[in-house]
């Protein structure tokens, strides 16, 4: 039985991974951690816990629970887990981090768009990004994961098979995102208050949001080069989900005969399939379907399609997921069941839920 500890239990990240957490049968939860609610029972603060969930809520002395557990979840804001994590705890423990601390190989990438000072720069090379479909078997090795946002999981895995293979002049590569409420923490906020938001879509972090220069950088490996795209984040007043339409104009391939074209849907199609059709939770629809959030509601899945759009030349991608669960603590699950030698799938084997 694999022991766990939360740090951060009582965001929405934090209590997805108490939900999934609870009923994986190979895990027990040993440290519900929340400054806020110090001492008091996690089902006073989630009542959907109630008789499910005993314990009372403690502290982030990381290295306390550090000798309790077998692996750390930290699902807390930008640059907790970078002042907290030292070599004695990562003697002891793997550590699974849902925020943005090693995530971004370049430290002075991050300290300018997240606007902090990174305190274990030291540690950014050793993270693995936990993009499992990506890097599964570096996941495996790892003692400390940089689990990846929800706008960046769902951008990357939605274009990444057409960067890879050349399929896409990925310069050209427009990123138009919108996502639930639950996506901005729980936090109050007076922009997320419900009169803010309810019959309402903005946009927001136009040209400066933060998950831009993470998902230039998993790209650009894809690339074999540096990108820079354009990546525009949309609120809009639903709980959960993210949804992305992405923009590229394609590139001629050669043909049979020798002579060159634009790619045709089938061509598309087997360069998906080549990347996901063996992966559980990317799911690349059937042709003419396009990807909507509430198919993926609740669950760890990816829902990829596209249309060419023959009159321009361009491609339309699309992909869908719920920003809590395959955006977060489900993925955050995923890589544990990787870096503890368990099925992949354990835990996660969610029915989307509808209505």
């Amino acid at each position: 039985m694999i022991k766990a500890g939360i740090i951060g239990a009582t965001g929405y990240a934090g209590g997805e991974l108490v939900r999934l957490l609870t009923a994986h049968k190979e895990v027990q939860i040993k440290w519900y951690g929340s400054r806020s609610y110090i001492d008091k029972k996690y089902a006073q603060v989630y009542q959907n816990m109630f008789q499910i969930v005993d314990d009372v809520c403690m502290d982030d002395n990381m290295e306390e629970l550090a000798d309790q557990v077998d692996v750390i979840f930290t699902a807390t804001p930008q640059g907790l887990c970078a002042s907290l994590v030292n070599d004695e705890i990562l003697s002891k423990v793997k550590i699974i981090d849902l925020s943005a601390d090693f995530r971004i190989k370049d430290v002075a990438v991050y300290e300018k768009w997240y606007g902090i000072e990174h305190k274990s720069p030291q540690y950014i090379d050793e993270a693995v990004y936990g993009l499992c479909e990506l890097n599964r078997e570096a996941v495996k090795k790892a003692r400390l994961t940089a689990n990846p946002g929800c706008y960046t999981t769902c951008s990357i895995l939605t274009a990444y098979p057409l960067v890879k293979e050349g399929l896409i002049d990925a310069d050209t590569l427009i990123i138009d995102a919108k996502s639930g409420t639950s996506g901005a923490g729980r936090g109050a906020k007076v922009p997320n208050l419900y009169c803010e938001v309810n019959e309402n879509i903005k946009a927001y972090g136009v040209a400066s949001h933060r998950h831009t220069p993470e998902i230039e950088e998993q790209l650009s490996y894809a690339a074999g080069r540096q990108l820079t795209l354009s990546f525009t984040p949309h609120l809009v007043p639903m709980n959960r989900g993210i949804l992305v339409t992405e923009y590229a104009t394609l590139l001629p391939v050669k043909k049979a005969d020798g002579s060159t074209a634009l790619p045709d849907y089938e061509q598309v199609k087997d360069v998906y399939d080549k990347y996901y059709q063996n992966e559980k939770f990317v799911r690349v629809l059937e042709k003419g379907v396009c990807p909507e959030t509430k198919w993926v509601e609740g669950s760890n899945y990816v829902d990829i399609g596209f249309v060419i759009d023959e009159r321009t030349g361009r491609i339309i991608m699309m992909g869908a997921l719920d920003n809590l669960v395959k955006g977060a603590a489900g993925q955050a699950v995923q890589n544990m069941n990787l870096m503890f030698g368990l099925p992949e799938s354990e835990g996660l084997d969610l029915v989307p839920m509808f209505p």
